[in-house]
């Protein structure tokens, strides 16, 4: 059975998973698997430590008490940004993403915010997908984020609590 955990930035649990988003992103960058130097510098110029107490929070989908994904949240006034959705490969396909932005809106209605956006990448054509099923639109950028080619937004309303 799959629960959704909140965990801090620095549990074992959160380190792990996020160091798997992290070499999944860098290597489809890269177009080849990248190095353990080059997953602890993307680590580096994409802190996470911010997704906790009042300016966001980390969720982590477990299993038999392995981590099979995140989905990170941060938290500025009405609006809400995600970070860090990632299922690992050998559990996509089973909801588990869904599971995860589920629960980060939930959160975000439970704290009025009534706006959750996005960056992400083309190349991440399942997350791409997924967004787009579950009610995620297209967006003009946002922000200036160098890695990022296409932005999303979604209006949260209060009648799914």
């Amino acid at each position: 059975m799959i629960t959704i955990e909140t965990v801090t930035p620095d549990a074992d649990i959160a380190a792990q998973i996020v160091r798997d988003y992290m070499r999944d992103v860098a290597s489809r960058w890269y177009a080849r698997p990248a190095t353990n130097d080059e997953v602890d510098q993307a680590l580096r110029d994409e802190p996470y430590d911010d997704l906790q107490g009042r300016t966001g929070m980390l969720l982590v989908a477990v299993e038999d008490e392995l981590p099979l994904g995140c989905s990170g949240v941060r938290f500025n006034g009405d609006v809400a940004e995600l970070t860090k959705v990632f299922t690992l490969l050998a559990h996509r396909g089973r909801g588990i993403g869904s599971q995860l932005l589920h629960a980060v809106e939930v959160a975000c209605r439970e704290r009025d915010i009534t706006t959750l956006r996005l960056d992400t990448r083309a190349a991440l054509t399942e997350a791409c997908a997924m967004y787009e099923r579950i009610g995620f639109v297209r967006v003009d950028a946002f922000n200036d984020e160098p890695y990022s080619d296409r932005w999303y937004s979604k209006t949260l309303n209060e009648s799914v609590r």
